[in-house]
């Protein structure tokens, strides 16, 4: 594949300042009146994806979060008055025939990760990073242990959360079960009123690996 994608790395910035101004334009307002920001990061970093990746999502329908079969988990420092994690991030608890098994692992070709944050010099930025499940062992390993954990009865969450590198410079994402280093596929920070690309490699999409710190 050619990371050299211009006019994908273009929507995609373009996208990312339409974001900004968005989340922005509703900020000040939101701080007087003592309201969290109404912003869905969830619902931007599903947009984004598709837009960087060219897999769509699925419309109004329930079920994963992109055509074909990806899930996409989105955490946003900007306000925030907690600490944003990625939360939900293998099935757990639910009625679905593959919760709480590492059938979901096989059944997902990617979960993005998608961390709007803000970096050492107070630049705003978003990155993302990708997990193919079904074939990369150290995040299956992660998840397979949790889920012993879960069926052993050491844990009683249903929430696999992971919590991403926030205002850090690194590709590293943990929880108790699993510090690894993530593959990245995009970053961007904004810098003079626009984002400007910092790292893109599409290569992540089928070379990327979790690896040790």
């Amino acid at each position: 594949m050619n990371d050299d994608q211009p006019a994908v790395i273009d929507a995609t910035l373009s996208l990312l300042d339409h974001h900004y101004h968005s989340f922005y334009s509703v900020a000040d307002v939101a701080r007087r009146t003592r309201h969290p920001v109404p912003m869905d990061t969830r619902g931007w970093s599903q947009i984004i994806v598709s837009v960087l990746t060219g897999i769509n999502g699925i419309e109004r329908k329930k079920g994963a979060d992109l055509a074909d079969g990806s899930d996409v988990k989105g955490a946003n420092t900007w306000e925030a008055i907690d600490t944003p994690r990625f939360n939900g991030v293998i099935k757990s608890g639910t009625h679905a025939n593959y919760s709480d098994s590492m059938a979901y692992l096989d059944d997902t070709p990617y979960l993005f990760f998608v961390l709007w944050d803000i970096d050492g010099a107070r630049r705003h930025r978003c990155r993302i990073w990708v997990v193919q499940p079904p074939v990369d062992p150290k995040f299956r390993a992660m998840c397979a242990s949790w889920y012993e954990a879960r069926a052993a009865g050491d844990i009683t969450s249903t929430n696999f959360q992971l919590h991403p590198p926030r205002g850090q410079d690194n590709n590293i994402i943990s929880n108790s079960y699993g510090t690894l280093v993530y593959p990245l596929l995009f970053g961007a920070v904004r810098i003079d009123e626009r984002y400007v690309r910092q790292h893109y490699s599409r290569h992540a999409l089928d070379r990327g690996r979790c690896q040790a710190p």
